[in-house]
C-alpha cells in the first residue's frame, strides 16, 4: 500500500464525476475510505480492462462471510452505513459454487422468453404515463419527468413481473430509494431493510397461497421444488436484488438519457436524422453516466499483484482486502475512450461500458432494462417533439448516493 493518504468517498454523492477523475488521477486503483463509521479501506478499481481481468477471475470474491476477515470477524455490523450491501444472501454476494447455484435457480424464472413476453405491456405502460405527462404540460406547465415517467415505469414493470400488487409500488419506492441512500441513517436503513422484508414475506405467503404466472411463483417453485433449493432468506434476499435493483438502475438510465439529450441537443438531432439510432442513445447513456456509480463490495481471496493483471507494477490488494468496482470512473477512462471520454457522443463508434457488470456478476436483468429504455425514449421525443428541460444544474439535485447516479428532479417542459 504505497498511497499514505487514501481518498475519502463522498458518502452524498454531491459530485460524482469529479470523484470519479480523482480516482483515476490516483491511478487504476488506488485505496479510498468508504463511508462510515466506521472506516472501511477498499481499492477503487477505475481502469476497465484491469476490471474486467479482476471481475473475471477466481481469485476475486463477493462473499464477506468466506473473504472478508473483518466481516467475519464480526468488526462489521449493522451500524455500518454499507452492511446490507455485503450481508444479504443472494447471488450479488455469492462466490463460486454457491453463485452458480443461485443464478442458475434465478434464471429459470427470469427467462428471455419472460422478458420479451413484457414488450406489449411496457408499451402499453409507456402510453399510459405519456398521457399523463402530456396533461401536466398542457398551458404550458411543467412536469417532473423523473417522478411522473422515468420511475413509474420500471417500478410498473417490476412489480408486474414479479406479481407485487400495483398498490404497493409506492412504498416499494420509499424503501428500495432508502437503500440506496448512502448517506442515510443506519438505523433508517436497517428500518427500511425490515420493512422491505415484511412486504416481501407477505408477498411470498400470498403467492405460495395462489401461484400466478409471475417471477415470485417461479422463485417459490425453484426454492421448493429444485434440488439446489434456495434457503427461505436466500428467497428473500434475491427478491429484495431483483426488485431492488431492477427498477433504481432503469430509472437513472432513462432520467440521463432524457437529460444528457435535452442537454445536448446536437446529439438528439443526430438520431432524429438517422445518424444515430436509440441504440446508441442507450449504450453512450450507460457508458458516460453509469446507473450504478460505484459498487461494493469484493474481496481478494489472495495476494492480487496487479501487473499480473495488467495493471500498475508494485500494486498488491492483499489477500481479504475489500475493492469497489468504479463503474462511473471506468465509463469515462480516457485510457479507454480517448480523450473525449467526458463526452456524450451518440455516434463514437466505441461505446463499451461496465454498466451492467462483467463475468459470471453481469446484470441477469440487463435484457429488460435495455428494452424498457429503447420502449420508453423514442416514444417520450416522438410524443413531445419540443420537450426541453424546465431547470437545469443544480437546480435538478441528486441522488444522495455514491452508488446511484440520478437527478432528484427532472422537470421539463413541452414548448
Amino acid at each position: 500500500m504505497d498511497n499514505p493518504s487514501p481518498l475519502v468517498i463522498d458518502a452524498s454523492g454531491r459530485d460524482i464525476h469529479g470523484e470519479a477523475d480523482r480516482i483515476r488521477a490516483h491511478g487504476p486503483a488506488t485505496r479510498v475510505v468508504l463511508p462510515g463509521p466506521p472506516d472501511v479501506e477498499a481499492w477503487a478499481v477505475s481502469s476497465p480492462e484491469l476490471l474486467k481481468r479482476l471481475l473475471t477471475d477466481p481469485r476475486v470474491s463477493k462473499d464477506a462471510r468466506r473473504h472478508w476477515p473483518r466481516f467475519a470477524a464480526g468488526e462489521i455490523t449493522p451500524e455500518w452505513p454499507l452492511f446490507t450491501w455485503v450481508a444479504v444472501q443472494n447471488m450479488f454476494t455469492a462466490y463460486g459454487g454457491d453463485h452458480k447455484r443461485l443464478r442458475t435457480l434465478v434464471a429459470k424464472a427470469f427467462t428471455a422468453r419472460r422478458t420479451a413476453a413484457m414488450r406489449p405491456r411496457i408499451e402499453k405502460i409507456t402510453e399510459e404515463l405519456l398521457d399523463h405527462v402530456e396533461n401536466g404540460l398542457r398551458g404550458g406547465g411543467s412536469v417532473d419527468l423523473r417522478e411522473e415517467f422515468c420511475y413509474p415505469l420500471p417500478i410498473r414493470v417490476i412489480s408486474e413481473l414479479f406479481g407485487l400488487p400495483e398498490e404497493r409500488a409506492p412504498e416499494l419506492r420509499e424503501l428500495v430509494d432508502r437503500l440506496f441512500d448512502t448517506s442515510a441513517d443506519p438505523g433508517e436503513m436497517t428500518a427500511a431493510y425490515e420493512r422491505l422484508y415484511g412486504v416481501l414475506g407477505e408477498l411470498v405467503a400470498a403467492k405460495r397461497a395462489m401461484p400466478g404466472d409471475d417471477l415470485t411463483t417461479g422463485l417459490i417453485t425453484a426454492r421448493d421444488e429444485d434440488d439446489a433449493r434456495l434457503s427461505e432468506q436466500e428467497l428473500l434476499d434475491t427478491l429484495v436484488l431483483m426488485i431492488s435493483a431492477g427498477h433504481e438502475t432503469t430509472v437513472n438510465l432513462l432520467d440521463q438519457a432524457v437529460h444528457s439529450l435535452l442537454t445536448h441537443p446536437e446529439q438528439l438531432a443526430h438520431v432524429r436524422e438517422g445518424r444515430a439510432t436509440w441504440d446508441d442513445v442507450v449504450e453512450e447513456t450507460l457508458r458516460y453516466e453509469a446507473p450504478v456509480a460505484s459498487l461494493p463490495l469484493r474481496y481478494a481471496v489472495e495476494d492480487l499483484d496487479l501487473a499480473a493483471f495488467g495493471g500498475p507494477e508494485g500494486v498488491v490488494i492483499g489477500k481479504g482486502e475489500a475493492i469497489l468496482a468504479s463503474y462511473a470512473a471506468a465509463g469515462r477512462d480516457p485510457e479507454r475512450h480517448g480523450k473525449d471520454a467526458g463526452v456524450f457522443d451518440v455516434t463514437r463508434v466505441d461505446k463499451e461500458h461496465l454498466a451492467f457488470g462483467y463475468g459470471v456478476h453481469f446484470c441477469v436483468g440487463a435484457p429488460l432494462g435495455r428494452m424498457e429504455a429503447r420502449i420508453a425514449l423514442p416514444a417520450l421525443f416522438e410524443r413531445f417533439p419540443a420537450l426541453r428541460l424546465g431547470a437545469e444544474g443544480d437546480a435538478l439535485g441528486y441522488v444522495e448516493s455514491f452508488i446511484s447516479n440520478g437527478h432528484r428532479r427532472l422537470p421539463v417542459r413541452g414548448s
